[in-house]
């Protein structure tokens, strides 16, 4: 009997487990039809404490809801529900335009969704309509690709970044079917979410359903983008060819381009920019420099233990992925040690990253040193900062409380998050739009001593950090409610 009895319980169980699921299903099934509505008549886009809600999968839709609990009052999940009866209410407000609403933070503050709504409106006397951007890829390596990814991934929308085309070297027969294999299949990021065809006939890429002129040329002044309808144009340079105002400023003599944007480190005088950090400089600048993706990793959060506990000084350490630029076996290389294989050895070399930090935020500048070691891994590096602070912090506790409710707050939760696992390992953080995510397990303090590692992934992580310059770049200004 009491066999029986357990079985009828388990079969129960199962069932009252499938039909929740099945409830959370519908209810995101619902949920991705009205945040396409937004996006696509409105321009408004919905997050959850800081991630964005994705517009065409379900199963991404409740694995961000079922990660939520560690960002909750209760320390509970929010459900599908919640989210989908505050979506609703933003679908209701036909005269919110151009808006980025967190709905988690909503949520999790008790807010009334209208009321927070109405209250934003009063207080922006801005024009809050957003005139779609032509965006232009120079270079389509690794940093092209995922930027792709990332432009097209969302629900189709004629606002904001419009991606209209992506120039490379002239190649070989075939060679927009290869390029868009690389696009459609990623060794590292899986395949992607989305339809990629060829259009021969036009020389280009249909992503997703719009169409990605491919354009063939050796230097950026040679073209005539206005001959291909693009006006005005911000070219996101990634090749890390130019890096110098003579050579991107190559761009601004083609027709049809108004700003540049280098994904690498620039020389001279163009600006290192790390968004959230030092972004308010950018100005009316034509050609900026998003850093590089260790510099975007570590500022953030050095920025926020600046503030609250003074830096001295310190030494950042860089476990950092192998990169392109190495060998896969020993062969002549004009750096050094890079010559090496990068599958079988770890890399001593140099990183301007710690040094590129004072330029984005100066009250650190020439306070940092910094070494890179190069390891055999395709992605996901790790920071690990070793900092002498001017208030030492009351304990471990002290510090990691203080860093998860930064990781929480709305002004850096899409950019720093917070990893408080034991089995945590670099690929678990694959595919991390947060550009840098500490690892609390880690953390060292002793007296006015602390160590924090920060894993980042330093090809999605960076990325979301170019995109957001492009996106300020560009003159697109959102709404911020949450």
């Amino acid at each position: 009997m009491v066999l029986v009895s357990n079985a009828d319980t388990l079969r129960q169980l199962h069932r009252d487990h499938f039909s929740n699921y099945n409830q959370q299903e519908q209810a995101a099934v619902e949920l991705i039809g009205l945040l396409n509505q937004l996006n696509n008549n409105q321009d408004v886009q919905v997050s959850l404490f800081g991630e964005a809600l994705a517009t065409n999968s379900t199963s991404r839709i409740l694995a961000v809801h079922q990660n939520t609990a560690s960002r909750t009052q209760d320390g509970q999940p929010l459900t599908v529900a919640d989210t989908l009866n505050a979506v609703k209410e933003i679908a209701q407000n036909s005269d919110l335009t151009a808006a980025r609403i967190d709905v988690g933070q909503l949520i999790n503050a008790d807010k009334d969704v209208s009321a927070a709504i109405s209250d934003a409106l009063q207080s922006d006397n801005s024009d809050s309509a957003n005139a779609p951007s032509d965006v232009v890829l120079y270079g389509f390596g690794r940093i092209g690709r995922i930027l792709t990814r990332l432009l097209l991934s969302q629900a189709a929308s004629e606002k904001g970044l419009q991606l209209k085309a992506i120039v490379v070297r002239p190649g070989k027969d075939g060679d927009i079917a290869k390029r868009a294999s690389l696009l459609e299949r990623d060794s590292i990021h899986g395949t992607f979410a989305g339809s990629v065809s060829i259009d021969d006939d036009n020389n280009g890429m249909v992503i997703n359903g719009r169409f990605v002129q491919i354009i063939y040329a050796n230097d950026p002044s040679e073209i005539d983008y206005t001959a291909y309808g693009i006006d005005d144009a911000l070219i996101i340079d990634n090749t890390g060819i130019w890096k110098d105002e003579a050579g991107l400023g190559k761009h601004l003599q083609a027709k049809g381009v108004k700003k540049v944007l280098l994904t690498a480190p620039a020389q001279g005088n163009i600006k290192n920019v790390v968004f959230g950090v030092n972004s308010d400089t950018i100005g009316e600048d034509t050609i900026v420099s998003a850093a590089s993706c260790t510099t975007n990793a570590i500022t953030p959060t050095l920025k926020v233990l600046n503030d609250k506990y003074g830096i001295e000084n310190g030494h950042v350490e860089t476990i950092h992925s192998f990169t392109n630029d190495q060998n896969l076996i020993d062969n002549y290389h004009k750096s050094d040690r890079r010559g090496r294989s990068a599958v079988l050895n770890m890399v001593i070399t140099s990183t301007g990253a710690a040094k590129a930090v004072g330029k984005a935020l100066p009250e650190l500048n020439g306070k940092l040193t910094g070494n890179a070691i190069r390891v055999p891994t395709p992605n996901v590096s790790l920071a690990i900062l070793n900092l002498n602070l001017k208030s030492a912090p009351e304990s471990v506790d002290a510090l990691n409380s203080y860093l998860r409710d930064i990781a929480n707050s709305s002004q850096w939760q899409s950019q720093i998050a917070y990893s408080d696992s034991t089995e945590a390992v670099s690929t678990d953080f694959v595919g991390t739009e947060q550009v840098g995510i500490i690892d609390a397990q880690a953390t060292i303090v002793t007296d006015n001593h602390a160590t924090v590692y920060i894993w980042y992934d330093n090809e999605v992580g960076y990325s979301t950090q170019v995109l957001r310059i492009a996106t300020q770049m560009a003159g697109i200004r959102y709404l911020n409610i949450a």
